[in-house]
């Protein structure tokens, strides 16, 4: 599932490119929210400010709802959404999408452009969840268990209600999604020393 970059439709910035030049002409002015520290929405702006060199204001909120209304009314001025929340508002213009986060641009909202189209390269965030078994599974239960995952996955039936819940399928054998998780174990990690993000 790909985060999508919001602004407030009275920011005015109706891309990536003129929403950095607007923030660094602007240094520490405008604030984006989260919901919660540690949270996707919050390392993915963080990433973003890194390599950007944007300055901007975190407001964090105990859940996403507050953080919906306040960048709606205009207290915040942007915000990464998850996928697909923000789409009645982005349809009703209560939301400007500048961009999603995925590799290729999402199917849901066909006309906004990736992070990376839009001059930012190498910028890939998706929200992912996967499926572990205990160590010492034997490789035989391991297939067995994959086998059906794959089939499930084919299913017509599933693939729309990802697609209507933002999510994108990416099926990956076992080998390949402990690959998937050690570099996005590094790539998180360099992201929460970069917030300043802190257990509590």
């Amino acid at each position: 599932m790909p985060n999508i970059l919001c602004v407030n439709p009275s920011l005015p910035a109706g891309n990536v490119g003129e929403f950095i030049k607007l923030i660094k002409a602007n240094p520490g002015k405008y604030k984006y929210a989260s919901s919660g520290v540690g949270a996707s929405p919050h390392l993915t702006m963080e990433l973003f400010k890194a390599v950007t060199g944007i300055d901007l204001i975190h407001v964090p909120y105990k859940a996403s709802g507050q953080a919906y209304i306040e960048t709606i009314t205009g207290q915040i001025q942007t915000y990464f959404f998850n996928l697909p929340g923000p789409l009645p508002h982005i349809k009703a213009g209560r939301l400007r999408a500048l961009a999603v986060t995925s590799a290729k641009r999402a199917e849901q909202v066909p006309d906004v452009p990736t992070i990376m189209e839009s001059g930012i390269p190498d910028f890939e965030v998706t929200v992912w969840q996967g499926y572990a078994m205990p160590k010492g599974t034997s490789k035989a239960h391991l297939a067995s268990i994959h086998a059906a995952m794959m089939k499930a996955l084919a299913s017509p039936d599933l693939k729309q209600r990802f697609f209507d819940n933002g999510v994108a399928a990416a099926p990956q054998t076992p080998d390949e999604f402990v690959k998937f998780i050690r570099v996005e174990y590094a790539k998180w990690k360099k992201a929460v020393e970069l917030s300043g993000a802190r257990v509590e």
